[in-house]
């Protein structure tokens, strides 16, 4: 392990959270100005065997996928092969059906389609065909008019902008990182592992069933659950209500299985496989919203690439970062912000810094960039517990990062 000595407040936290019996195993990992500072790793990867976490133990990191989704679609954008502005259908013609002729690429970005859900369930046999689950939302109608609104698109996202990636390159969101991210830039990261890694990597341990009054993002064991951010602290004005309001509205929500919440997180189902997210079905799928395997290491070097300017050009990378929504979640409820891919910002990617940027996952993992600061994050850990939890677990570390400089 290694803790560059200025930031030895970090690896205090990070061991407090072992000592309290918050985390199974996890990792951490930051880059300074591109330089790595530090590189934290402890615990047990697997509590059935005892396997332990080692320095290249990967981990399922959930939704903290469309962030590295959004670098692939946005690096096409450079390439001059796709326009944001433009409609899907120039790209993918069949998704101009049931009135989503204007529907554009920027509309999928920044969960504004109206697509949130798959309509009807999708079968276990379809889970690794990604084109299969894109055509049928291809046949759907929105549920709101396209940019009206913006509800966070769980699944459907990765389905979404991965179809518009396949027609223009016939490749899937896996194969081009592996050749154009991972690979040139050698991070431990993978949209779709191959049969090694899933053997080393960490088995995610199911938190026991919460409070609803404690998790209002409704996540269960085995669903895509919503941005680790989520929590009750709304304010007057934030979510279109009081706080009482809004955590009454979530509640209600969570409780529901015919919900607008629970029906984005949960189909396709990872529940319905043996293990849920640790089935070698859902590893090895590679879905581009909820698909990332990666070390802690592997996900802070995904940002300091994008940080540094190495993977997009800072011009293209700002233009992402522009925020596009900001305001209630017709999906989560509370405030998100989303620019072209990438959390901004908000109730649920709280953060200490304006200039910072990322994506959160479900359980706690999360991936950060921060230009303003010159800072690379990535957290992983096998421990799933619920938004309020898992998303102090990951602010305690983050802050004492800032707090360290």
């Amino acid at each position: 392990m290694h803790c560059d000595p200025r930031f030895s407040r970090v690896r205090e936290v990070f061991e407090r959270n072992f000592a309290d019996g918050e985390e199974l195993g996890a990792a951490f990992a930051v880059y300074l100005d591109g330089e790595p500072v530090v590189d934290l790793w402890d615990g047990v990867a697997d509590r059935h065997t005892g396997r332990a976490w080692e320095r290249d133990t990967p981990a399922f990191a959930y939704s903290c996928t469309k962030a590295i989704t959004a670098a692939v679609l946005l690096r096409l954008v450079e390439r001059g092969l796709v326009d944001v502005r433009a409609p899907v259908a120039a790209y993918w013609p069949e998704f101009a059906a049931a009135g989503k002729e204007a529907v554009t690429v920027e509309h999928l970005l920044s969960h504004q389609a109206g697509l949130p859900v798959v309509a009807e369930p999708v079968p276990v046999a379809e889970f690794e065909d990604q084109p299969a689950i894109a055509a049928r939302l291809a046949g759907q109608e929105p549920l709101w008019e396209p940019g009206s609104a913006h509800g966070y698109h769980a699944l459907t996202y990765g389905f979404l902008v991965g179809e518009v990636i396949r027609r223009v390159t016939g490749k899937s969101v896996g194969e081009l990182v592996a050749a154009e991210i991972a690979g040139p830039l050698e991070l431990e990261l993978w949209v779709g592992a191959p049969e090694e890694v899933i053997a080393r990597t960490a088995r995610l341990k199911a938190r026991e069933r919460p409070d609803v009054t404690e998790t209002p993002a409704g996540e269960r064991p085995g669903t895509m659950g919503a941005p680790s951010g989520a929590g009750t602290g709304a304010t007057d004005g934030q979510s279109g209500g009081r706080p009482d309001d809004v955590l009454a509205r979530m509640v209600q929500a969570a409780l529901d299985p015919h919900s607008l919440m629970n029906r984005a997180l949960g189909n396709p189902g990872m529940h319905l496989l043996k293990g849920g997210a640790n089935n070698p079905v859902i590893l090895r799928a590679g879905w581009p919203a909820a698909g990332v395997v990666t070390t802690a290491r592997g996900l802070a070097g995904f940002y300091r690439a994008l940080v540094s300017g190495d993977l997009l050009r800072q011009e293209t990378l700002t233009e992402a970062l522009r925020p596009r929504v900001n305001g209630p979640d017709r999906v989560l409820l509370l405030d998100t912000s989303f620019g072209l891919g990438f959390m901004r910002p908000s109730l649920t990617f709280p953060t200490p810094s304006p200039t910072a940027f990322g994506h959160s996952g479900m359980g706690g993992s999360i991936g950060w960039g921060d230009p303003g600061r010159g800072l690379a994050i990535g957290y992983v850990m096998n421990r799933m517990a619920d938004a309020v939890s898992g998303n102090l677990r990951a602010l305690r570390l983050v802050q004492a990062v800032y707090d360290s400089l």
